[in-house]
């Protein structure tokens, strides 16, 4: 079981300390020169003392090292903290035949047909499972493999977003090959590779199939193994469509979309988890009497997602044209994306 383990920080940290901090970086709370990272929005790892708060950022030197086994898949968690996640957090993740069922869902509608990527079925242990349709998939007339590529796909409280990339199923640990994946980025790319030809072919249409893929997630661990689920599979589909892999230029690029598309936030109010505070006014009469006045967030106390003071996340338009530079790619507010 131990093998699902497999995306190590200090692997990642060893091939590229830079490609790590592309991996940790909150665009949000960035600004300009000021970079910040995600933070662990979780107070599983406060036993380990200095640094690993709730509140307190994820930092490489804390996962890397002596460190490197500190955030690791829920599979590979202790039961009690696993239990008090899902106490906590209502963390609760998917099965990969169920994540296979409604991706497929979606695709039905997509296609206008059923059975596209592979077809359901039961197995005489009861076990639910799928047979991979490894015919090229065709497309429906009026539509192109690009088409589906770019076509925009979200995973909502993400956690290690098994939805997106099914590189393992996060409830076993079970591996799944290459051929039998079923994530929603998995399909892209696999449609990517039966398309193209060269790698610089290959590599442009990968980079939209990441460009049109997003994720949020509010703990940090959670978060950073969806990032790094993502990252490992544009090099793994890359090496099985060319026998090698990707130039370090490449992977970095593909991080910073990922960093961009997979954020951190509460889904309820699309602003940094635990941004939203209370307002305190003092006020002091003329016998020198202080009194204080508490004044709730607006959108927490009416349940108004367009009223909260924290810190609305963002996120990255990539076809949109950015006034301040003239080059494609703005940053846009998610909550905009929701209307009133």
């Amino acid at each position: 079981m131990s093998d699902i383990a497999d995306i190590l920080e200090n692997d990642i940290f060893r091939a590229s300390p830079e490609l790590l901090a592309a991996l940790l970086i909150d665009h949000t709370t960035s600004k300009g020169d000021a970079i910040h990272n995600i933070f662990w929005a979780t107070s599983d790892y406060e036993h380990l003392g200095a640094g690993y708060g709730y509140n307190e950022p994820i930092l490489p030197e804390l996962i890397t090292g002596d460190n490197g086994h500190v955030i690791m898949p829920r599979i590979l968690k202790h039961k009690d903290t696993q239990s008090a996640r899902v106490r906590n957090m209502a963390e609760v993740f998917t099965p990969s035949w169920i994540c296979n069922a409604q991706n497929n869902l979606v695709d039905d509608a997509w296609f206008g047909r059923s059975n596209v990527f592979n077809t359901e079925y039961t197995a005489e242990d009861g076990t639910n499972k799928w047979k991979t349709n490894h015919n090229k998939i065709e497309f429906p007339e009026g539509k192109t493999w690009m088409d589906y590529v770019r076509d925009t796909r979200l995973e909502i409280t993400c956690g290690e977003a098994p939805y997106i990339v099914s590189r393992y199923d996060t409830t076993t640990g079970v591996i799944i090959p290459l051929n039998d994946r079923i994530g929603l980025l998995d399909r892209k790319l696999r449609v990517v590779s039966e398309n193209t030809g060269t790698t610089g072919e290959w590599l442009n249409a990968a980079r939209e199939a990441y460009k049109s893929t997003y994720a949020y997630e509010w703990q940090g661990d959670s978060l950073l193994i969806a990032r790094e689920s993502m990252l490992y599979s544009f090099i793994e589909y890359y090496c099985a469509k060319f026998g090698k892999n990707p130039l370090m230029k490449s992977i970095m690029n593909i991080a910073h979309i990922i960093s961009w598309n997979v954020w951190q936030m509460d889904g309820l109010k699309c602003v940094v988890p635990g941004s939203c505070k209370e307002k305190v006014t003092a006020i002091t009469s003329l016998f020198g009497d202080t009194t204080q006045t508490v004044t709730p967030c607006e959108g927490c106390r009416t349940g108004n997602m367009q009223k909260h003071n924290g810190k609305y996340c963002l996120i990255m338009d990539w076809w949109a044209k950015d006034p301040a530079t003239g080059s494609k790619g703005k940053p846009i507010r998610f909550v905009d994306l929701l209307g009133k």
